[in-house]
């Protein structure tokens, strides 16, 4: 997580090819370059935190939070469950997939909306439909984080959205990570540079991933980016 112009960018990115192998011998000099408030570089396969830089500082999770929504969604509902958007996750703003009131739409491609485009009205309507609501959707994402091991981590709601006494870490962001990397199709979403699909009833949309380094390095699993103001 770093600040640049008085705004927060907070990033969350999965592996690289052969990265790991080097990472233990990065000097301390190296480590000193890296900016960021709070760091984590862990061994997905084995959870072995590898670098870190105040791990535990509480920060604002931005959009990083998707990574809980789409995991409950994934363990909650089926990816062929059609939703219908309402007309509460329409109007969520800033940033949005465009889907309007009425419109139908996967879970599956409300999760590519989610964790490409960072699409808060998709964050929302996979709540709703598992849930009913996000507030009852929020509960099941605390309940997950605390069964999966994170314990300085509190959503208040799906899409990461400022809010007082919401809040993660760099070390929980990166076990919520190795999670979500378990899940093969989080793996194929947050590793998709761009992706084509249309509504039940033929409305088309194309989302362009958030994570530029798609485009740098052809190694990368994916990640999830995340910005706070």
């Amino acid at each position: 997580m770093r600040s640049k112009k008085g705004h927060t960018k907070v990033f969350l990115y999965g592996l690289a090819c052969f990265a790991f192998i080097f990472l233990p011998f990065l000097s301390t000099a190296f480590a000193e370059t890296i900016n960021a408030r709070a760091a984590v570089v862990m061994e997905a396969s084995t959870g072995r935190v590898l670098y870190a830089k105040a791990p535990n500082r509480r920060l604002p999770p931005a959009s990083t939070a998707k990574l809980m929504t789409a995991i409950v969604a994934i363990e909650k509902a089926d990816l062929n469950d059609v939703v219908p958007i309402s007309k509460n996750a329409s109007r969520v703003r800033p940033l949005k997939a465009g889907f309007r009131k009425g419109d139908e739409v996967t879970v599956e491609k409300l999760l590519y909306a989610a964790l490409i485009k960072s699409a808060n009205d998709a964050a929302v309507a996979l709540a709703e439909a598992v849930a009913g609501s996000e507030e009852n959707f929020v509960y099941l994402m605390n309940q997950k984080a605390i069964a999966i091991g994170v314990k300085d981590t509190q959503f208040i709601n799906s899409t990461g959205l400022p809010g007082p006494h919401q809040y993660t870490t760099a070390l929980d962001l990166s076990t919520i990570m190795k999670y979500a990397l378990g899940y093969p199709k989080l793996r194929e979403i947050i590793g998709t540079p761009v992706a084509e699909f249309t509504t039940k009833k033929g409305k088309p949309l194309s989302l362009k991933n958030t994570d530029t380094l798609l485009w740098s390095d052809e190694c990368l699993i994916g990640g999830k980016t995340g910005y706070t103001f």
